[in-house]
């Protein structure tokens, strides 16, 4: 396990170093052709958004899979050390087959020895209407077992692009046996549109 993430950590950085030294003279999308023009910001609005987050770690189709642990993982009543990819849908309402507005992907980890408390980063990409194919950024603490949580939103592209603000997680459904949840969201972001 120790080896596949040292292989994974190498495979990253090695994105980021090619990343870096890609020919910046030339653009690389419409969007950066214009880049200091198109950084014309406009004013500033605050948008709302609502929609529920569905976390399955059980069944034939998880939406969330341990990619790595700690060897002393087992033993820690917070699952200290555990790691997850996660794919999960973002649903307009709280039922499985409530209409999907997006996606919510990126890794979690239990990150605190003495309470169930999670670290987040995750990029929630939406599908539908006029925010399709616009993403926001989160990352931050997310202590579990709290009826509310704030998790800040550090960025954002398309629509909410330069966004911040804050995401404020509420759990809806949570099933002790098969460690699935369903997450209300309620997501306040500053951009410029």
């Amino acid at each position: 396990m120790r080896k596949l993430l040292v292989l994974l950590f190498v495979f990253i950085l090695s994105i980021i170093i090619i990343q870096s030294h890609e020919d910046s003279s030339v653009p690389q999308s419409p969007s950066e052709e214009n880049w200091p023009e198109s950084l014309a910001l406009g004013k500033e609005k605050l948008t709302k958004l609502h929609f529920y987050f569905h976390d399955i770690v059980s069944g034939k189709k998880p939406t969330a899979i341990k990619i790595a642990q700690a060897s002393t993982t087992n033993q820690s009543p917070t699952l200290f050390g555990l790691l997850a990819m996660a794919d999960e849908p973002l649903t307009q309402g709280p039922e499985p087959t409530s209409k999907i507005v997006g996606r919510a992907q990126g890794l979690y980890g239990s990150a605190n020895q003495e309470k169930l408390s999670l670290i987040l980063a995750m990029s929630f990409e939406f599908t539908n209407g006029i925010y399709n194919g616009s993403t926001l950024s989160v990352f931050g603490r997310n202590p579990v077992l709290q009826l509310k949580r704030e998790l800040p939103i550090v960025g954002g592209t398309g629509i909410f692009r330069f966004a911040r603000g804050v995401a404020f997680a509420k759990t809806y459904w949570f099933n002790m046996t098969s460690g699935d949840a369903i997450v209300e969201y309620n997501v306040r972001v500053i951009h410029y549109g």
